[in-house]
């Protein structure tokens, strides 16, 4: 039997599938994030040239991607809103972007626990380092761009050209050890394989995977609070038996 998906692009229908898909991310998330820090920090062997302090890349590399991704999600979330006027889509992006800034914090916090012991330094205007700090810079803006405007379409359509534009900057982090000469290192993992130890390759894996589980999952719980904010004046609310208050009345 063929299922309409489509009927969950409203959401009044979406909020009920996010709600049962929540454990299905959470859990495997925290399982996966377990495992993969133990591998990580406790199976996969030292560093023949960074010794210790490498291991902070299995938290720095999985947030420094995703910190990526989900700008380029969230701006075609936004996007699809902003030219097919859809309600779900501008939630969705809304609901991404607090978890992209999040991980583009972890990447710079976490890229300065590393600098420290390689460079001598705990920031450099490193080319990688500064567009990531913008990344960081853009989803603030987009927040507060949200928050700061009171009609929910103007400031999604407002929130959406800064996240179309702000997605320019996402291959200029990704290319910028290539195009200019800077002082972080390229890319481990290449389409012609790496030299890293198979535990290593494990840990990065899990992780990377949990961060991504986690983000949907926090995305869909988000986006499901937001969703009871937008329309808490419509029936379908006042009618869902988890949403009490004191009035009789919806949120």
């Amino acid at each position: 039997m063929a299922i309409n998906w489509f009927k969950y692009s409203a959401p009044s229908t979406f909020y009920g599938l996010a709600g049962k898909l929540i454990p299905f991310f959470a859990w495997p998330a925290a399982i996966l994030f377990a495992i993969g820090l133990y591998i990580g920090f406790f199976v996969a062997p030292t560093d023949a040239v960074q010794s210790e302090a490498y291991r902070i890349i299995f938290i720095h590399v999985p947030a420094s991607i995703l910190s990526m991704f989900i700008y380029l999600i969230m701006a075609g979330y936004a996007a699809l809103g902003l030219i097919f006027n859809t309600r779900l889509s501008s939630m969705m992006a809304q609901a991404l972007a607090p978890t992209g800034a999040l991980f583009a914090f972890i990447s710079l916090w976490t890229g300065a626990l590393w600098g420290k012991p390689m460079w001598g330094a705990w920031w450099v205007w490193d080319a990688r380092l500064t567009s990531e700090l913008i990344l960081l810079f853009l989803y603030l803006g987009f927040i507060a761009l949200q928050a700061s405007i009171e009609d929910p379409r103007r400031a999604d359509k407002a929130a959406a050209l800064l996240a179309i534009v702000g997605s320019v900057n996402v291959p200029i982090i990704y290319f910028s050890v290539k195009w200019w000469n800077t002082l972080h290192q390229g890319a481990t993992i290449k389409m012609s394989g790496t030299s890293m130890h198979v535990a290593m390759q494990q840990a990065m894996f899990m992780v990377l995977v949990a961060c991504w589980l986690y983000a949907i999952a926090v995305a869909l719980a988000r986006v499901r609070s937001i969703i009871l904010e937008r329309e808490r004046n419509t029936q379908w609310v006042s009618e869902l038996p988890e949403v009490k208050y004191e009035d009789g009345g919806a949120k």
